[in-house]
């Protein structure tokens, strides 16, 4: 049995190799994104990326838990063609597939944001955007028509979260997710252990890394300037000054956010739809209904804040069972191929989010490396709703599910 590192699983057989040279076209899943996305980066950044917190062992269960369920199909379904869309936190998108807000993608690849926010259109489904963006959300309002969500980490500097939540709304973002599983940085070691920073800070230990991926380093200091334009207003943290994203969130996120923070939140938000992201318990998620939320995010951040968390897909189903009929229930983590995708939808999962699975391509090969990440993992969902003789996303169900 080999550890398969992208995913995080065991398979049975050795790790797929690849050759010295490797392009675009040699990527055909998350894996290979992956593996492209580790040759192209200097290490402290693919690791931020790569890593989660402490041992990284609920980073390994957030895709292994796909793995204990089955999927059981329906044959003989006569069908020529099949419907992806779904309608979630009041949008009807392509595809069950959402992109999860994620932190400093212009450390990734030159192109960021942009990039995302450009295949979100092409693939009509939801762009997520962090208020550690490295893109103003007007920018992002005045170039996306996808539906856009604007995840809000809620700092200790009060005029910031206002000014946050209004530049968002003037933008037309029509959703807010508020991320609640920061109380404190997680222990996220790989970072520690290469130096990472935003924006990165070269270090004797780093600087060899940095050496041995010249476009990287050429594009970083050539392109446009590295910031966080969202928060530089009010915080020079992660933009004039070097600091690790674990100690940004101890240090300038606000450890008081409580239910009564965040239904106040929801209130300034006004009527769009509003999202708690971080919400693993069924407790947690009824008093997401009682704050008035729209919809919730299954997830434990990653596997990037507390190690020994439940993944998600192990939680989802108390979850759905428990609230299901009142509230949208999002899973966010740990996806990679689209049978995940169909076990997800099949426990009661409105949609399902991910991150790395497009960050690895975005990595790997800008706007064009997401691009195929998409259409890949879109055809896989595609191709394997007629395996399963489903012709609606609506037509999953547990009769389609066995566990082992």
């Amino acid at each position: 049995m080999a550890k398969d590192e992208a995913a995080g699983t065991v398979s049975p057989g050795a790790a797929p190799r690849y050759g010295r040279s490797m392009r675009l076209s040699d990527c055909h899943n998350v894996r290979d994104f992956r593996e492209l996305a580790r040759r192209r980066l200097p290490a402290p950044v693919f690791h931020y990326i790569d890593g989660g917190a402490d041992d990284e062992v609920t980073l390994a269960r957030n895709t292994a838990a796909f793995d204990d369920v089955d999927l059981v199909p329906d044959v003989l379904k006569g069908l020529e063609t099949v419907d992806l869309s779904v309608e979630v936190l009041g949008r009807r998108i392509a595809m069950p597939l959402m992109l999860s807000p994620t932190a400093l993608q212009r450390l990734f690849h030159w192109q960021g944001e942009r990039a995302v926010g450009r295949a979100a259109d092409a693939f009509g489904t939801w762009f997520g955007i962090s208020s550690l963006a490295t893109i103003a959300l007007e920018e992002i309002g005045a170039r996306v028509r996808a539906p856009k969500m604007f995840q809000l980490y809620v700092h200790r500097d009060e005029g910031l979260n206002a000014a946050l939540i209004d530049r968002a709304k003037a933008a037309g973002f029509d959703a807010l997710t508020l991320t609640v599983d920061t109380a404190v940085g997680g222990n996220r070691e790989r970072c520690l252990k290469t130096g990472f920073t935003s924006p990165p800070r070269l270090t004797p230990a780093s600087l060899l890394s940095y050496a041995r991926r010249p476009g990287w380093v050429w594009n970083f200091l050539v392109r446009e300037r590295f910031r966080l334009p969202n928060l530089e207003t009010h915080v020079a943290a992660g933009t004039r000054t070097a600091m690790s994203v674990g100690d940004y969130f101890t240090k300038m996120l606000d450890p008081r956010l409580d239910w009564k923070a965040a239904e106040r939140i929801r209130v300034c938000w006004g009527d769009r739809p509003f999202c708690l992201k971080g919400v693993m318990s069924v407790a947690d998620a009824r008093r997401a209904i009682d704050i008035g939320a729209s919809a919730i995010m299954v997830s434990n951040h990653g596997g990037r804040q507390l190690d020994g968390a439940r993944a998600p897909f192990d939680q989802l189903a108390e979850i759905v069972d428990a609230v299901g009929d009142r509230i949208e229930v999002i899973l966010d983590g740990g996806v990679r191929r689209g049978t995940h995708v169909l076990k997800a939808l099949a426990l009661g999962a409105r949609a399902v989010s991910g991150g790395r699975l497009y960050l690895y391509a975005l990595a790997a090969a800008g706007e064009a490396g997401v691009m195929r990440a998409l259409r890949l993992l879109r055809d896989e969902i595609e191709r394997d709703m007629k395996l399963m003789g489903v012709a609606r996303v609506a037509d999953l169900g547990r009769g389609h599910l066995r566990w082992r």
